[in-house]
This record gives structure tokens, sequence and C-alpha cells, in this order.
């Protein structure tokens, strides 16, 4: 039988949390208003080649939660993890640092973020799924909107 892995493989070398960052500007007198807040989340990933085979990813996400158009808390993190992609050609590797890389973070920083919160003193916060794979497919359609058709790429005029 041979060692040798035939077809894409994903492999996981390491998660970690490479910034985080809370803040409550108007705390204590925050936890006097009663808790309806409007809540921004900003989500976004980039990858970055580290050698031929091993990228790092890493999931950027800020959440801003308003009262009374008053900032009541801040969390920034970017989770990030090493990940060793092998056999893939150009486009199955850049689906997978767009979609499965960040599928696979994308709990952990849920986690992070809940636990940052709860330790502001805050009620607990459970970010939504994301659907990375929308994302992507939305932004390669953006892309293809945005080049001009070339002769041979397959259009009919």
């Amino acid at each position: 039988m041979s060692d040798e892995q035939s077809g894409p493989h994903l492999a996981i070398e390491r998660i970690y949390l490479r910034d985080a960052s809370f803040e409550s500007p108007r705390a204590p007198g925050v936890f006097d208003s009663a808790w309806t807040p409007q809540v921004q989340v900003d989500i976004n990933s980039r990858s970055t080649q580290l050698d031929d085979v091993r990228h790092e990813v890493v999931l950027t996400l800020t959440l801003k939660a308003l009262i009374e158009d008053e900032v009541a808390m801040i969390v920034e993190l970017q989770q990030a993890g090493v990940f060793r992609l092998e056999g893939m050609d150009d486009d199955i590797r850049r689906q997978a640092l767009a979609v499965a890389c960040p599928n696979v973070l994308f709990p952990y920083a849920r986690e992070a973020v809940d636990g940052l919160v709860t330790k502001g003193a805050f009620p607990p916060f459970m970010l939504a799924p994301i659907s990375f794979e929308a994302l992507y497919a939305e932004a390669k359609r953006r892309q293809a909107a945005q080049q001009p058709v070339q002769d041979g790429d397959g259009v009919v005029n």
C-alpha cells in the first residue's frame, strides 16, 4: 500500500487566537440601561502562503453593540489557523482557503466572542452561522462581472 495521498487533502496544523480586544466605554453606566442593543458584525478572512503547502488563514471579526446610538461594547478578534493543503489545483485551493478553512475557524471565533462578552458582564452573545460558501460565490460573481470579456472566453456574441 502506498503512503502517497490521492486527490485533494486539507489538514489542520494549528488553530490559535491571534488577537483579541474587548472594550466597554460606557461601563458601568451601561449596565443601568435596558439591554436592547443594535448589533453590527463585520467578518472577513484572508490567507497567507507560508510555504509550498502551508497557509495561514485569519478570520477577523468586529462586533459593535450600540444602545441609543452610543457604543456599549466592541469586540475585535482574529482567529487564525495554519492549514496544509495538498493535491489541489489553484481554483480548489482558493475555494478551500475562502470556504473550508474559515468554516473550521468560525466556531472558535464564536466561542471567543461569547467568552469576551460574558466576561465583560454582558448577556451571552451567540454569533449566527455564516455561509462562507455563499460569500465566496458572491465574491466570484462580482469579480466576473468586473472583468471584460476576452476573445476565447467561451461567450458567443
